[in-house]
């Protein structure tokens, strides 16, 4: 059903079919800047991983203490999602990314000074602030100024959260083996690097395409985001996300404490699920895409994700299959987060940022809840529940996204005649 999608007219859909053929990488200097600084922000979630069991130790802190960190973080980030149009609208793109950049600057440094851990879990919510800032706002921009349409800009989109989720761990390891609070001040001296890109490559307001159409031009209110969920499909996919961003974030904040892994150690292994999450989201989801359609590519996905929590559940205790359970998680979420966020792109007749706003509330109340709950359920029962719980959530996201296949499947249809 075209009309419930945001490309409804003739003009625009030609203009898309002519766009999908362009390269990948002819892009315009202000999307690799854009990139490199996705990069580089996306870097300081994965800086942090690794140094969560070190962190405990250092500040006496319970491991459902700790995972804080990233509930703070998400939770923050979640409901900071809401207003990034209305700032971005008043602001401009530029000056909204680096606001966000300027924000994580300011309170990476600062937790690098912390002496304990609930300042910590607090500035973490600032940085989460700032991310919410960038991370919608950088999407955003490189859709509207790329020249090779949707599907392809989520996609660069989508490598440079692989590329800096890949590498931020293993610097994050190895600054975090010298000091746990070296990797605090790693992110506030890259942050610094980006915003001296930022404001050079960025194009001005005046000289720039990212607010061409007369519906981009008027100003956002707080209430579209929640206009937005009204549209039963866009709903749909960010439960999507928020149930399978529970299994997502027990990986992320909670798999540190069953490895078994100095700084170092897990820096490694994060690396390899980062790599293939980078190489997944740029090379194998569109060939999912082409093949079986983004609904039951991203229904594929899902399966394998349960699967993987599964089996981490019941070997929680042999190392080795935790390890190689990570890193294949990374294959998994990096096609499933492209395939979901180019849906979300063309699933409901309303402005993508307004979209992507809508979506990553949601998305990130799921990553918020996830940390702390997999900690407490470790505490309260043993190491392997909080992964059978995340294959739980996950395959919750599996039977909604099924129950509800007549509200997705028109994105599916739309691809087809671009």
């Amino acid at each position: 059903m075209p009309s419930q999608s945001i490309v409804s007219t003739p003009t625009k859909a030609l203009k898309e079919k002519k766009e999908k053929k362009a390269s990948l990488f002819n892009q315009p200097l202000s999307v690799w800047a854009i990139f490199f600084a996705s990069v580089i922000a996306f870097m300081g979630i994965g800086l942090v991983n690794p140094i969560l069991p070190e962190i405990a130790n250092k500040l006496n802190a319970s491991p459902s203490q700790v995972t804080l960190l990233f509930t703070s973080y998400n939770a923050v980030m979640a409901f900071a999602m809401l207003i990034t149009g209305v700032i971005s609208t008043r602001l401009g793109h530029k000056w909204t990314l680096l606001l966000g950049v300027g924000i994580i600057a300011a309170v990476s440094v600062t937790g690098g000074f912390a002496n304990n851990i609930w300042t910590l879990v607090g500035l973490r919510g600032g940085w989460g602030l700032g991310n919410a800032l960038f991370v919608a706002t950088a999407l955003a921009a490189i859709v509207s100024l790329s020249k090779s349409g949707t599907a392809k800009a989520i996609i660069l989109y989508e490598a440079a959260v692989g590329l800096g989720i890949s590498i931020g761990p293993l610097l994050g390891g190895t600054l975090g083996s010298i000091s746990w609070r070296g990797p605090f001040f790693g992110v506030s001296t890259l942050m610094l690097f980006v915003f001296i890109i930022l404001i050079t490559l960025m194009p001005k307001a005046k000289d720039n395409n990212l607010e061409t159409t007369s519906t981009a031009k008027q100003k956002t209110s707080l209430l579209d985001p929640f206009r937005a969920m009204k549209h039963r499909s866009l709903l749909v996919l960010g439960l999507v996300a928020a149930l399978y961003n529970v299994g997502f974030f027990t990986i992320m904040a909670y798999a540190p404490f069953v490895l078994g892994l100095d700084a170092k150690g897990l820096g490694y292994v994060f690396l390899g699920w980062g790599i293939l999450l980078a190489i997944t989201s740029v090379f194998m989801a569109p060939k999912l895409q082409q093949r079986f359609g983004t609904i039951k590519s991203m229904r594929i996905m899902l399966s394998l994700f349960v699967l993987d929590l599964v089996v981490m559940g019941i070997f929680t205790s042999l190392q080795w299959v935790v390890i190689c359970a990570v890193i294949f998680a990374g294959a998994i979420l990096g096609n499933n987060n492209t395939l979901i966020t180019t849906a979300v792109m063309d699933a409901a007749p309303v402005e993508r940022s307004t979209a992507s706003a809508a979506y990553s509330f949601l998305r990130f109340i799921g990553a918020a809840i996830s940390p702390f709950m997999a900690a407490k359920l470790a505490e309260v029962f043993n190491p392997h529940v909080p992964f059978l719980v995340g294959g739980s959530f996950v395959l919750l996201s599996l039977l909604f996204v099924l129950l509800n296949d007549k509200h997705v499947r028109h994105v599916d249809e739309l691809e087809s005649v671009l």
